[in-house]
């Protein structure tokens, strides 16, 4: 083990000068940083939102929703399906979990069946006697679409977030239908929040101009919205919408706040598939009414005046200019695929979390001292040694930290902290075996070739198992568990390599250099 092959040297040398390079930017202000030269390392470690202060918020997804959604369009494409079929049918609703309805023709129902076959994957299709039919979604088809319910959620809030400018937001998942979201330095929440809180379902429907609105007699494919606009009375003005879709808003592929005729508006620009829709639609129905609906609310209701062919058009209402750059930033993020519920909210100020960084450097320095006393009282020239790759560790986690963009927080200081402790064990095994080897009558050349070659087990056992633990942590555990188990991992790798590589480099050059005779350890 005092055998030092020259890529071992060059290895050392190359972990220790890069540890410096992506260390250093966390020495600067983060705009500094940011207009460094792209060739020169600039990440820095991210606070996290005990550290900095921000906002929490826990968000719940209206997963029953999402099965009411598609059991309606189910039913209304049965509806649409059944009738171009000439196939007579009564009672065609929701009903708990299922659609059913009854077919007036006993011999149709073989025709009817294969209907409803088509119209849905993964469907449980039952016979209720008289013609009565009854469908619904495999457990299976459930659990697949809810799970891809929540990925998606995930990733709409991330985008929104992403548009407003916060800075390393934290957005995961808990549980099966709960979304965590961390906005640290955030002060005021409630832009946030509004965000969040929209669906942004955008829709293009037309009016069905024959239907009353008091709600009364509402023919089966329509349904009775409002609107921002108030009537003559003050009242927010009512329209009857045809339920079945257009052209939907994840066909947008841009959304855009601009200024026409001196109001605030919305520009928007559709994909191939939208476009088309669009033309379709407003070529055919020149002079009817085309309603634009978001979130189930009428947003403006204009008359085709001529076919719109070019995939472009612009949504105007009672706007503000905030409200039309909000508006603009749901729809080029997408809808929510279901509404969301925000079941907790904490604001951290940032003088807490002052307080816990200052409460976490008083202890990294003290528990920093008290180990360096020790190793120097203890061990002498060697427990000097040890310190340097201490100290050195401490560069080195830092300098990973800001590699992977990591985010600490104060469970992650408290990792840091007792990584300070463990990071000197290593040491310690190697310094008591060569103590016992000098005491067996050794030399110190042999003595400290033993003492690294005979401790080396035990330190790799002691390290791994640790690592082990690290690992279940940061698999099973949630938010601030992760933070430790992470600062925890990276340090158990970072001192096993100051004290295998580091420290007995440091002790080979010194005892190459002056060839002792006995050892003062």
């Amino acid at each position: 083990m005092v055998q030092f092959p020259q890529w071992q040297k060059i290895l050392v040398l190359a972990v220790l000068v890069l540890g410096l390079i992506f260390v250093a930017p966390n020495f600067l202000d983060r705009d500094t940083a940011e207009g460094l030269p792209g060739w020169v390392p600039s990440q820095q470690i991210n606070l996290g939102l005990d550290l900095q202060g921000g906002s929490y918020l826990l968000l719940e997804i209206d997963l029953d929703e999402v099965e009411r959604e598609h059991l309606d369009n189910l039913v209304e494409s049965l509806r649409i399906d059944l009738r171009r079929a000439k196939i007579g049918y009564t009672n065609l609703g929701v009903e708990g979990q299922s659609v059913v309805f009854q077919v007036r023709d006993i011999e149709k129902l073989p025709q009817a069946r294969d209907i409803l076959r088509n119209a849905a994957v993964q469907l449980l299709i039952e016979s209720t006697g008289n013609g009565g039919l009854t469908a619904s979604f495999t457990p299976q088809a459930m659990r697949d679409r809810q799970a891809g319910v929540v990925q998606q959620s995930i990733e709409i809030v991330r985008r929104r977030i992403d548009e407003t400018g916060t800075r390393e937001p934290s957005i995961q998942q808990q549980g099966e239908r709960r979304i965590l979201v961390q906005l640290p330095g955030v002060r005021d929440p409630e832009r946030i929040k509004s965000l969040l809180g929209k669906t942004a379902k955008l829709t293009f429907r037309f009016v069905d101009e024959t239907a009353p609105l008091d709600g009364s007699r509402l023919p089966a494919g329509s349904e009775l919205l409002s609107s921002e606009d108030l009537d003559g009375l003050g009242n927010p003005r009512r329209y009857a919408i045809k339920k079945r879709i257009m052209v939907g808003g994840d066909s947008l592929t841009d959304a855009a706040a601009t200024i026409q005729d001196g109001q605030p508006v919305v520009s928007f620009t559709f994909d191939s598939v939208g476009a088309k829709r669009f033309a379709d639609a407003t070529r055919q129905n020149v002079g009817r009414a085309f309603a634009i609906v978001l979130d189930n609310k009428v947003i403006s209701a204009p008359v085709i005046r001529e076919p719109i062919l070019g995939g472009r058009g612009i949504i105007s209402g009672s706007f503000t200019t905030q409200q039309v750059q909000d508006l603009a930033l749901l729809l080029r993020a997408g809808a929510l695929p279901a509404p969301l519920t925000i079941l907790e909210e904490r604001t951290v100020g940032p003088g807490l979390g002052a307080d816990s960084i200052a409460a976490g450097k008083l202890a990294s320095i003290l528990g920093m001292i008290f180990v360096i006393v020790f190793m120097g009282v203890v061990y002498g020239l060697f427990g000097v040694m040890a310190n340097v790759a201490l100290i050195t560790n401490l560069v080195l986690i830092m300098a990973v930290l800001s590699v992977l963009q990591a985010t600490l927080t104060l469970p992650g200081i408290a990792g840091i902290v007792l990584t300070i402790g463990m990071a000197v064990d290593a040491n310690v095994l190697v310094f008591e075996r060569i103590r016992e080897e000098l005491r067996g009558g050794r030399g110190p050349v042999t003595a400290i070739d033993a003492g690294y070659r005979r401790a080396m087990t035990t330190i790799i056992d002691s390290n791994l198992t640790t690592l082990i633990a690290a690992l279940l942590l940061f698999q099973f555990g949630t938010g601030p568990v992760k933070g430790f188990a992470v600062t925890l991992a990276i340090g158990l790798i970072t001192s096993m390599f100051t004290a295998i590589m580091l420290t007995r480099l440091l002790i080979v050059i010194w005892l190459r250099k002056r060839r002792p005779q006995t050892l003062a350890i």
